[in-house]
């Protein structure tokens, strides 16, 4: 149907009825008016022919002069034929007992004969000529026929002499009246095929802006569109109205969908928040005896350089364990020493194991010479969790990068991987709790990492491409470490 059409069709169509509309109504009027224009020439030319002959025929009727009364009335059709002008069908002369003095046709309107026996339309015509009184030429069309008939009383001092009669078609102008209606035609044709193409043009035009956006609007129901690709038409009418109006609906939309989504993220943080409090009692206590333990066995006198170093490692796992806890709570709080090389060397070997276990190839680069005043717990635990999401990340022979430096005020962390790239569906929720992708794990080691470089004012940035995927943490060196 067509209001079910686009308006991309519907205002061109409308427009060209429009147009075609106006072209016929404009071209039946000049028709019309080229009709009547015609017809009052053929009236102009009969009354001028009828003033003419009326006193030509003035002499030769007064003398009698039935042949010479002929050779007038036959004259105009000599110089029609010759002109190319209208001309009568038929010129009687009546005399004043409306009897035929003399015709063009003599065989049908024989002298001193009644017309109207001949022809009935001449029984109304000499009515009409009984009542006419006046002096000038005049027209008369009888009912029910073709033709009108021109009138012109011969007088001669007053006294009448009797009628001229000129009997024309009405037809007799349709030539050249068709003529003009061809002509009239082709330029309303013409005219069409220049407009019709710049009406579908222009309606074109006006509605790409409407199809626009509904095109837009269409892809609210699966996803918002972007803003950068959002162009629609500007302007201060109706349509640039309802552009800047579903502008500001996308907009706040989008506010909607980031608010749903803080409250999602804070549901899941109230998730871990609940699962870190119930897991927190039950890891500390046998944390802080299996502290004291080491600590009790470290002042005995033992001498065994192998057994202090497999103590002192132990001690600092179980240290991180702790601060682990303390960093799942998200505590602002923590207990930690600054970060030596020995620290960061000791990130190595307890992930060794693992990549050894995987057949993952480490390279590790270690430009970080000095002591520096960060927390060594939650930079290890940094490290830690990037290089065993690397490790899951990875297929068997697989390698791994990590890079660590320092600049003047800044302390990075590179650790790249040529495992699965991340998409770009996947960065979106890359940092939140419990949307690891994985068969195993809850997808909270990214989520505390975020946390810890968050806690430290740092900054972690990821770059993902097929073969290769990086994550670079960027942590402000402090002047001091308190």
């Amino acid at each position: 149907m067509f209001r079910d059409l686009s308006f991309r069709y519907k205002i061109p169509l409308r427009g060209s009825a429009l147009i075609i509309c106006t072209a016929l109504v404009v071209t039946a009027s000049l028709m019309f008016r080229a009709y009547e224009d015609l017809k009052r020439d053929l009236l102009l030319n009969a009354d001028s022919m009828a003033r003419v002959l009326a006193h030509t025929l003035t002499p030769a009727i007064l003398h009698d002069d039935v042949w010479r009364t002929y050779e007038i009335i036959n004259s105009p059709f000599q110089i029609s034929a010759k002109a190319n002008i209208n001309q009568a069908d038929e010129i009687l002369v009546l005399d004043t007992k409306q009897q035929v003095y003399v015709s063009t046709h003599p065989k049908q309107y024989p002298m001193l004969s009644d017309p109207a026996r001949v022809n009935p339309e001449h029984a109304q015509l000499q009515q009409k000529i009984v009542d006419y009184r006046g002096s000038k030429p005049t027209a008369i069309e009888p009912s029910n026929s073709g033709k009108f008939y021109m009138i012109a009383p011969i007088v001669s001092d007053g006294v009448p002499l009797g009628t001229l009669v000129m009997g024309y078609s009405n037809s007799m102008f349709l030539p050249r009246f068709y003529d003009i209606a061809r002509r009239a035609m082709a330029i309303t044709l013409l005219a069409l095929a220049a407009l019709l193409p710049i009406s579908w043009y222009w309606g074109w035009r006006m509605a790409a802006p409407l199809t626009q956006l509904a095109g837009y609007m269409d892809e609210v129901g699966a996803a918002l569109p972007d803003d950068s690709k959002l162009q629609l038409y500007e302007s201060r009418d109706e349509i640039g109205q309802v552009g800047t109006a579903f502008k500001r609906m996308v907009g706040e939309l989008k506010e909607k969908e980031a608010l749903e989504r803080q409250i999602f993220l804070s549901e899941r943080l109230a998730a871990v928040g609940r699962l870190a409090a119930g897991i927190a009692h039950e890891i500390n206590n046998p944390l802080g005896g299996m502290l004291n333990a080491i600590s009790t066995f470290k002042k005995r006198d033992n001498h065994d350089p192998q057994t202090q170093k497999t103590m002192s490692l132990l001690e600092r796992g179980l240290l991180q364990i702790k601060d682990t806890i303390a960093a799942l709570l998200v505590e602002a709080k923590f207990k930690s020493h600054p970060l030596t090389v020995q620290d960061i060397e000791d990130t190595r070997t307890l992930v060794l194991p693992d990549a050894h276990q995987r057949c993952v190839e480490l390279n590790w680069e270690n430009d970080v010479l000095d002591t520096l005043p960060l927390p060594s717990t939650l930079v290890r635990q940094i490290l830690i969790n990037l290089l065993l999401n690397a490790m899951q990340a990875v297929t068997e022979h697989g390698h791994i990068r990590c890079h660590i430096y320092r600049n003047s005020d800044t302390l990075t962390l590179s650790v790249e991987n040529d495992g699965k790239h991340i998409t770009g569906e996947q960065l979106d929720t890359l940092f939140e709790p419990f949307t690891t992708s994985r068969e195993s794990g809850h997808g909270l080691g990214l989520w505390m990492t975020y946390q810890i470089v968050h806690q430290l004012k740092g900054e972690i940035a990821v770059q993902s491409q097929p073969g290769e995927t990086r994550f670079i943490v960027t942590l402000p060196i402090p002047e001091s470490f308190t």
